[in-house]
């Protein structure tokens, strides 16, 4: 750790003054993490990335402090709001100390779950800052540069509240793009201890799972999933089961280990496929696993879903129990539309394949997308198609990944059947 953040300055002494409109004044007093670069009225100097801003009101009173990035359009995640604090180590293990307690019902002592979010960026109070872990292997992932000067007081904060054997620094594709302001740090850095010599294997609810951590999507796992994951486990004892987006087969390992008949995953990464059909080998302690891989009632496609879907369709296939879980289709306002259409064809195909009185297990990641919005959008296009839903349950976000404010809410899930 030391020879990599040895060359990175830290923060200026000297802070920064802002003074905003006054929406953002009132977002900052209702706790909103972000100020953005048009609510910026004054500023006392300009400031480098990780620089902190102290925010005033219109009668020069404290607001809040945060991290000033003078490259983005949110130009301050807050960090403190409503009264002044020192911004620094001990500032920062209090963070993540409150943000395990409140993961401390996952029930980690056990053994049966060692996969789980940590830090949950802004909904944790630390705005642009994720922290993973898979068993003693943790992943800091950052989206914005202005926490590279804080690492030398984040990584022993982090330390003194989690057990870490490994720490692997992943970089948000934006950061990516800016090597002016990383210092020589890199997507996928060891930050805390030797190279990992392979996948690193970690537990849910009982399931042995791997993992990359220095290639893989997001930090290696969609660890939001995992309740959702539990509950498919529930539904399909018998069932054939269909995951479309698969990934690295988290629902399909469940839904085998729930006594699933048969288990199809469908992913476009061949990658991620060949990591699934490792998860399985791996669980065959596992009695319903292990009857799935001895009777090879385990097919991965490699395919593009929405293809495999139509295709699947047309040569007959059918399923008892569909699982579409895709990535985020709205980044952008401007995106929302076609997201929407997105789902509305995904609901389409999937139930072409779903026998009368299956279940569908539909999701959405995406935060411009809101909850009442997606669940109306599924309804609709299912109604379109002759099969209006009987919904089992609307699932949102677990324990490890709280809502601390509107735009903190993504994750939405419904059950349903369909006649």
């Amino acid at each position: 750790m030391g020879s990599l953040l040895s060359g990175i300055p830290g923060p200026a002494e000297q802070r920064i003054g802002l003074r905003v409109t006054p929406a953002a004044e009132r977002a900052i007093r209702g706790g909103h993490p972000w100020v953005f670069e048009r609510a910026v009225r004054q500023q006392s100097r300009d400031g480098r990335a990780g620089d902190l801003a102290v925010i005033f009101d219109r009668r020069r009173s404290f607001l809040a402090v945060g991290l000033y990035d003078p490259h983005a359009p949110i130009r301050v995640r807050v960090l403190q709001h409503g009264e002044p604090a020192a911004i620094n180590q001990g500032w920062f293990q209090a963070r993540m100390a409150a943000a395990a307690r409140l993961r401390a019902p996952l029930g980690k002592a056990t053994g049966d779950t060692t996969g789980y979010r940590l830090v949950h960026g802004e909904n944790d109070g630390l705005p642009g800052l994720v922290v993973d872990c898979y068993d003693r292997t943790l992943v800091l992932k950052l989206y914005t540069p202005a926490w590279i000067p804080h690492l030398r007081d984040v990584l022993p904060a982090l330390a003194d509240v989690v057990p870490v054997e490994c720490l692997v620094l992943r970089l948000g594709r934006a950061m990516q793009e800016q090597p002016q302001s990383l210092y020589g740090l890199s997507d996928g850095a060891i930050l805390v201890g030797p190279p990992l010599g392979g996948p690193v294997v970690f537990r849910e609810n009982g399931l042995r799972f791997e993992v990359d951590p220095v290639h893989g999507q997001k930090t290696g796992f969609f660890l939001d999933q995992r309740e959702n994951r539990a509950r498919v486990r529930g539904l399909a004892s018998g069932a054939a089961v269909l995951d479309v987006f698969s990934y690295t087969g988290g629902f399909s390992l469940y839904a085998a280990g729930g006594g699933a008949r048969s288990v199809v995953s469908v992913d476009v990464s061949r990658p991620a496929l060949e990591a699934a059909l490792r998860n399985f080998e791996r669980n065959q302690d596992d009695p319903s696993v292990a009857r799935v891989v001895r009777d090879r009632a385990h097919e991965v496609l490699a395919e593009d879903a929405f293809e495999a879907l139509a295709r699947l369709g047309r040569d007959r296939r059918s399923f008892d129990l569909v699982i579409v879980d895709p990535p985020a289709f709205a980044k952008k306002r401007a995106e929302v539309e076609g997201a929407l259409s997105a789902y509305g064809r995904l609901t389409h195909l999937a139930l072409g394949v779903l026998r009368p009185g299956g279940i569908l297990v539909q999701a959405s990641c995406s935060s411009r997308v809101d909850a009442e919005t997606f669940f109306t959008a599924v309804h609709r296009a299912a109604a379109a198609v002759g099969r209006p839903l009987r919904e089992i349950e609307r699932t949102g976000h677990p324990i490890d990944h709280p809502i601390g404010f509107k735009e903190g809410a993504y994750l939405k899930c419904l059950f349903a059947t369909a006649p």
